[in-house]
């Protein structure tokens, strides 16, 4: 299946010069989002996942469907102040600033074998602010999974001593 026909491209958002990858037109066609989901999970159903961890937010959507299909549990990474337990938090940089994710302290076990699951790979750094929550809280981070990757902003640099996979790249 042609994924990327799948995907409607928005010129200038959310700012001028950003040509932005809207996945809700594959969500809805049930076809491609079927083909997504089982693709991604192929890529992780021989590694004995614990927990599928999803990024807020798009990572929520392509996490908990492969979560389902390989028998995982699911955990969410919200921006701050959006969990209700007692969470842990990581900072990290952006071009311009800073920004900050949480997790449940709670969320995951020392040992328990996890894989990253979100939509799109473009710098790199909030997936890993994400991995640096998971091993701090004793989990293996075993695969990072993306549905696409911008590969020409380089955010597979930052993540070289993991493992990455993607459907798609741009």
């Amino acid at each position: 299946m042609d994924i990327k026909s799948k995907i409607r491209e928005v010129q200038d958002f959310p700012k001028e010069g950003i040509n932005f990858k809207d996945i809700t037109t594959l969500l809805k066609d049930k076809a491609a989002f079927q083909y997504v989901v089982d693709q991604m999970s192929k890529q992780l159903e021989d590694l004995e996942i614990d927990i599928i961890v999803g990024p807020e937010a798009r990572g929520f959507i392509m996490g908990t469907p492969v979560a389902y299909k390989i028998g995982a549990g699911f955990v969410p990474v919200r921006k701050p102040n959006k969990l209700p337990a007692e969470t842990l938090s990581y900072e990290y940089e952006l071009e311009y600033g800073t920004d900050s994710i949480e997790i449940h302290k709670d969320a995951i076990q020392k040992g328990q074998r996890v894989a990253i699951v979100d939509d799109l790979l473009a710098t790199g750094g909030t997936v890993l602010a994400t991995t640096k929550l998971i091993e701090e809280l004793g989990g293996e981070v075993v695969s990072i999974n993306f549905l696409m990757v911008l590969s020409f902003l380089n955010g597979k640099d930052l993540l070289k001593n993991y493992k990455v996979e993607s459907l798609i790249e741009y």
